[in-house]
């Protein structure tokens, strides 16, 4: 989505998306790192070596600051802690998944810059800031935690169908990560190759770039993205079928969602982009537990 006028006035909301994010992964980190360093050597150091290698690739690629890839190993590190399964395999975590997201950022902020830059929505040559990485992966982060699953779990409020993945939420912190990667494909894409788009709430003809506006081909590419994401996270965790349309679904409704806010609060000033996406992916991920929930009822 692109940078509004209204951003440096919010940039509050930055630093809000960050500190949400940020003290929650970073804490679990350091107690799960002791806990499987004690536990299962292995485990502990494939995660922080392998996370940390992916920010040292992130940081080379100038996909991100310094800030932000620290962010994004931080939080890489702690969503692979949370889907360790047994025997342990790293590339069976939430590894691919984070992977898929971050390659399809990286392919499609770089398609057609020239363009962008000429429109004027073009990313930062330095890369995404911490905060955009915490917006984009907060979520996925914060409901994949011990402490949500068992929230939602051990209180009986949520008991998702284990039949899914092997993981309990497995669904949900994939489908933030899905829709995390459908709207930067879908927004990136159609600046480039959209035409001209419409706005989501009138269906108006607007500039590329809108906040709000939407187009047939970057839709379409972000429902590719975030199906590609599901797919593999989906393979990463033994899923079966209804786990990847249960993540695609959230996936989908998060992306629509992230263009509403944008043609409504953001464009009134409202929200920034980083809000708008934390939003986003977090509507992502309540829709998929609204799915979950309604199998269980069903018997699914």
């Amino acid at each position: 989505m692109a940078q509004s006028a209204f951003q440096p006035r919010l940039a509050w909301q930055s630093k809000l998306v960050l500190l949400l994010a940020m003290p929650f992964a970073a804490a679990g980190l350091v107690l799960q790192t002791h806990w499987w360093a004690t536990q299962q050597m292995p485990v502990a150091i494939w995660t922080i070596g392998l996370s940390l290698l992916l920010g040292v690739v992130v940081l080379w690629l100038r996909a991100a600051t310094p800030a932000g890839a620290l962010t994004g190993a931080v939080i890489t590190a702690s969503l692979m802690f949370s889907t360790v399964t047994f025997p342990y395999q790293p590339w069976h975590t939430a590894l691919p998944p984070v992977l898929a997201v971050s390659l399809l950022a990286w392919l499609a902020t770089r398609l057609g810059r020239r363009k962008k830059e000429q429109l004027g929505t073009a990313e930062n040559r330095r890369g995404r800031s911490a905060a955009q990485v915490a917006a984009n992966l907060g979520v996925a982060a914060l409901v994949s935690s011990e402490f949500v699953q068992n929230w939602l779990t051990d209180t009986h409020r949520f008991s998702p169908p284990r039949t899914l993945a092997p993981i309990p939420l497995f669904p949900v912190m994939l489908a933030a990560l899905a829709e995390a990667a459908a709207d930067t494909v879908s927004s990136e894409i159609g600046q480039v190759l959209g035409g001209r788009p419409r706005m989501i709430t009138t269906l108006r003809g607007a500039d590329p770039g809108t906040d709000g506006a939407i187009s047939l081909a970057g839709t379409s590419a972000g429902m590719v993205a975030g199906g590609v994401v599901a797919g593999i996270g989906t393979l990463a965790l033994g899923g079966n079928l209804a786990l990847f349309w249960v993540s695609c679904a959230g996936a989908v409704f998060g992306l629509f969602f992230d263009s509403l806010l944008g043609a409504t609060l953001e464009r009134r000033g409202w929200l920034n982009n980083d809000g708008v996406n934390f939003l986003s992916t977090a509507s992502a991920a309540g829709f998929a537990l609204v799915l979950m929930a309604v199998m269980q009822r069903v018997g699914l």
